[in-house]
């Protein structure tokens, strides 16, 4: 199936140069039929070095504008270029690219546009802190109340996105806190989203931009920006239907 459709890998890296040339290895070695695009968000380090010798197509942003503003500039990259699939991987090494090929099959066997892989539904496995763990637990249930649709992992950004989703997200994309908001943005303009189990492991390399004694301040801004956006007009997208 993978050989049938035009699939693109985009890792937004941003001082990532210490475990990025890993990661684009092994995605070559999971999904060698893709192409891989490195959005190197305004780094200081090697980033954008270890990429072009791994072989990546290369974005390299003027300063760090953030993980939204860099995976959007890798949407709006594969929607002009006519990707039919696109594949969100970081750059740090806890997503595992062998498990790309089973978000793409849950993509196209559940009639979803966008397949998400989380720690927490069943199956799944990742350690973190009591204190992020409840912030995410908090965040799920908002937005599965406001999705009506039940959500376990929120801030994941291991995903796969089919081309009728690509459009939406390269022209309307949260930069601020861009996986719980595009939860929200893609229920509101109709699209079907699907969580599968996947384990995460540790990083590779470099540091979280999210230290635990932030997490209860995250998921108070998070939980203000998703209320400010159901303020705003639902953007455009396919007729409604219900999410499974």
């Amino acid at each position: 199936m993978l050989d049938r459709i035009r699939l693109l890998v985009v890792i937004p890296a941003h001082n990532e140069g210490e475990s990025l040339g890993s990661v684009i290895a092994q995605v070559r070695t999971h999904v060698p039929s893709a192409d891989i695009l490195v959005i190197d968000d305004g780094s200081i380090d090697n980033t954008d070095t270890v990429a072009r010798e791994a072989g990546a197509l290369v974005i390299s942003l003027p300063q760090n504008l953030g993980i939204g503003a860099a995976t959007q500039t890798g949407y709006i990259f594969a929607h002009e270029m006519g990707y039919d699939v696109v594949a969100r991987v970081d750059a740090d090494g806890q997503h595992d690219p062998a498990e790309i090929p089973r978000l793409i099959s849950a993509l196209s066997e559940g009639g979803a546009h966008v397949v998400v892989g989380s720690r927490f539904v069943e199956g799944g496995e990742h350690a973190t802190s009591f204190v992020r763990r409840l912030g995410i637990w908090v965040l799920a249930t908002l937005i599965s109340l406001i999705t009506d649709h039940k959500v376990t992992d929120p801030t994941s950004g291991f995903q796969v996105i089919d081309r009728d989703a690509l459009a939406l997200c390269a022209n309307h994309y949260a930069h601020d806190y861009p996986e719980p908001e595009s939860r929200v943005l893609l229920h509101r303009a109709g699209f079907k989203v699907k969580e599968i189990p996947v384990s995460i492991g540790r990083r590779l390399g470099g540091r979280s931009s999210i230290g635990a004694l932030d997490s209860t301040y995250y998921m108070v801004r998070v939980t203000i920006a998703l209320l400010v956006d159901l303020l705003r007009a639902a953007p455009q997208g396919r007729k409604r239907h219900g999410e499974g």
